[in-house]
């Protein structure tokens, strides 16, 4: 049985959509083969990379994408935006299934000392770890 694709969107694919696709990834990997995107790519956000390996993901594989590297070309199961600019602009495209938004705030957006960016990292990180979680159980698919 193929597995469904889930593709993550948000507008520079650096933080939030990075951190739904690594954790979806790292607890239903055998459900979902699991992608994300931007609108507007802005290349991987070094604290991104910090909070996910905080918690044991490698993101060595990961980079900024651009939806355009889909679109019409890839049949998703799903479409989640994970930011509110994504849903709004996100267009409708052939082989696009089931559209979510879970809306997150931006991390990247945060203005403060390091340490205090790095902790907001950490809580939308923590955020989009329970969400994902939360879907997982809906869909009655066990976390690994």
């Amino acid at each position: 049985m193929s597995k469904a694709r889930v593709l993550f969107l948000c507008t520079g694919n650096s933080a939030r959509s990075q951190m739904a696709e690594a954790l979806l990834r790292k607890y239903a990997g055998d459900h979902f083969e699991v992608y994300s995107a931007g609108l507007e790519p802005k290349g991987l956000n070094p604290y991104t990379v910090k909070v996910l390996e905080e918690i044991g993901v490698d993101t060595s594989q990961h980079y900024s994408k651009t939806l355009d590297t889909f679109m019409g070309k890839v049949h998703f199961g799903y479409l989640i935006t994970v930011c509110s600019n994504a849903e709004e602009n996100c267009p409708i495209f052939p082989g696009m299934g089931m559209r979510m938004h879970w809306p997150f705030e931006d991390p990247a957006a945060f203005v403060g000392s390091e340490e205090e960016t790095l902790q907001k990292f950490r809580e939308i990180r923590d955020q989009i770890d329970t969400r994902v979680r939360e879907w997982l159980k809906e869909m009655n698919i066990p976390v690994n």
